[in-house]
């Protein structure tokens, strides 16, 4: 039989695959057929094949889509509220009053709305979500053609939408049946923090992902503090702790990391357990330094996220990543620490492996999902190109991004979003902006 022709050809100027690490290719074609990568080829043999649409991309760089490894979505709608804070006094001054008071399950829908328009129009194909209803978050991924990794809050005391860490088990659970067979959904646990999640429950946390074998995503040694406060309490690191409780491993998710010595080092390395690091987040709050280059060097797997826009203020992953470079280079006193290749990397196929996606997303290769994203190097800042991998994490910010896909589907196209209203959007977050303003 004949061939099936493609659904969309791609003819950028540049192509990043990722995997291979370190490769461009210029002037190729990508065919995408059934949502998946069906072809990646020269020009001239891409254009032999059939295809439904092609669509020329003169002076665009296409990539994988951006994967945001931690973020707390619906928190957009408390974006400037507390800035300049301490984590400590942030935390517990402000954001948990506030969460109390305002979080409810139409705060979670319209800010997570917000979120995830955002991270489209900067490029972002897959986040993970840490936050309270977490249902709600999953629903509007679900309707918006989006990819995340939706995690199921944990705390010793109530929060909003459970009345104890038994109730948001047992939600998440029925939340993990009903998405187990979603093409773009995974469901994992979300113990909030060491300090605020006691050993039962997190070994109970430990039985339950061995049983689904679902990731485990914490705030982890985001301060000094934390890892003094745990000292005094346990007699050990945090990071020991959960190797204790038989936390660590390849599906663990550790978010932010700045304090690290070699006995952490080497339980991370020893227990395949991935890093999220969110330079701006842990900048902006004073928390530390993540030092991604002696990760790196020593084979730990670092990811990228933004944190939440309460405590960034964006979620902007190009930016991020750009952050990421520069700051790796002044931590490691070296100017060859966290090149522009491996920033991407990290961004891209770092994130989908830390969330266990990497044998479907973070990569262009065929036979993974078409989650693209273009980006305009045509502008006079980018010029000349020599490298356009250097260009974009140095030069480019998430304006330059033109179009994204995800399965195979145009959810941004020349900037605009397709399935979300923006404007309905912004006018939704102001008027949740006025409302909490007005109550302070």
């Amino acid at each position: 039989m004949p061939e099936a022709p493609l659904d969309l050809l791609l003819l950028p100027t540049w192509l990043v695959p990722v995997e291979p690490a370190g490769v461009v290719l210029h002037e190729h074609g990508l065919g995408i057929r059934d949502g998946r990568i069906a072809l990646i080829a020269p020009r001239a043999e891409a254009l032999k094949h059939k295809a439904l649409e092609v669509r020329e991309l003169p002076g665009r760089l296409l990539a994988p889509g951006l994967v945001n490894a931690h973020g707390h979505a619906a928190m957009s709608l408390f974006r400037g509220m507390a800035d300049e804070l301490p984590l400590a006094n942030w935390l517990e001054q402000h954001i948990w009053p506030a969460e109390a008071r305002w979080v409810d399950e139409r705060f979670v829908l319209d800010g997570t709305e917000l979120a995830i328009a955002e991270q489209l129009k900067g490029g972002i194909t897959c986040f993970s979500d840490m936050y309270f209803f977490p249902e709600v978050a999953s629903e509007l991924v679900h309707k918006s053609g989006m990819r995340a990794q939706i995690t199921i809050p944990v705390l010793d005391f109530p929060i909003p939408g459970a009345r104890d860490a038994d109730e948001a088990l047992r939600k998440g659970l029925a939340l993990f049946d009903d998405l187990k067979h979603h093409p773009r959904l995974s469901v994992a646990f979300g113990p909030h923090a060491p300090y605020t999640v006691s050993d039962d429950k997190l070994e109970n946390i430990r039985i339950l992902a061995e049983e689904l074998d679902a990731g485990i995503h914490m705030h982890v040694h985001e301060t000094a503090f934390e890892v003094q406060q745990s000292l005094q309490r346990y007699g050990e690191r945090p990071l020991a702790r959960l190797a204790r409780l038989g936390l660590l491993g390849p599906r663990f998710q550790a978010v932010h990391m700045t304090q690290i010595d070699d006995e952490d080092l080497a339980l991370l390395v020893a227990s395949n357990s991935s890093v999220i690091h969110c330079p701006e987040s842990n900048l902006k709050l004073a928390c530390g330094f993540c030092p991604v280059e002696k990760l790196w060097q020593a084979g730990v797997n670092v990811a990228i996220g933004t944190d939440g826009a309460a405590s960034n203020n964006d979620l902007d992953l190009l930016g991020e990543t750009r952050t990421a470079a520069l700051l790796a280079k002044a931590v490691a006193g070296s100017a060859s620490a966290l090149d522009a290749h491996r920033a991407l990397r990290m961004a891209t196929l770092n994130g989908a492996r830390a969330l266990g996606l990497d044998d479907r997303i973070g990569s262009l290769e065929p036979g993974k999902a078409a989650d693209l994203v273009t980006f305009n190097l045509a502008g006079l800042a980018q010029q000349p190109i020599y490298d356009p991998v250097s260009q974009l994490i140095y030069t480019s910010n998430r304006d330059c991004v033109e179009d994204v896909w995800v399965g195979g589907k145009h959810l941004l196209d020349a900037g605009r979003l397709t399935r979300l209203d923006e404007q309905r959007i912004i006018a939704n977050a102001r008027a949740w902006g006025a409302k909490i303003a007005s109550k302070q």
